[in-house]
């Protein structure tokens, strides 16, 4: 048994100057900006939602993403496998993974309990 939830958003945008893209992406969504989280991510305050919402810099053309946060993230690549999504990489403790309808989204170690937290659900 685990269990998963919807953690947030992570906005990715192919630019040389992530400062500026959080800025839009912080005026676009009315969330302030906390800050760096890390040299290619800036995290803006999502806590309202109860949710992670990043702009992230990266090599590939500019998407959105969301993240699955899980307690035990095998299970829960496993349970989306039977679903019809595939593995396409792991990064350090969490998986890039790839809906049957083409769209890529990440399962990622949840950093706090899930027990009563808003959306997580229990699976068996």
């Amino acid at each position: 048994m685990h269990k998963s939830r919807l953690a947030g958003f992570i906005v990715d945008c192919e630019t040389s100057d992530l400062p500026s893209a959080a800025r839009f992406w912080s005026g676009a969504l009315g969330l302030d900006v906390l800050g760096e989280d890390g040299p290619s991510y800036v995290r803006l305050d999502g806590t309202s939602r109860d949710m992670v919402i990043e702009v992230q810099q990266v090599g590939h053309p500019s998407r959105v993403h969301l993240d699955i946060e899980a307690d035990d993230v095998e299970a829960e690549v496993s349970r989306l496998e039977q679903l019809g999504a595939r593995r396409v990489a792991q990064v350090k403790t969490w998986w890039v993974m790839e809906a049957p309808t083409g769209q890529r989204f990440c399962v990622v170690r949840a950093k706090v309990d899930l027990t009563g937290r808003q959306g997580a659900r229990t699976w068996e």
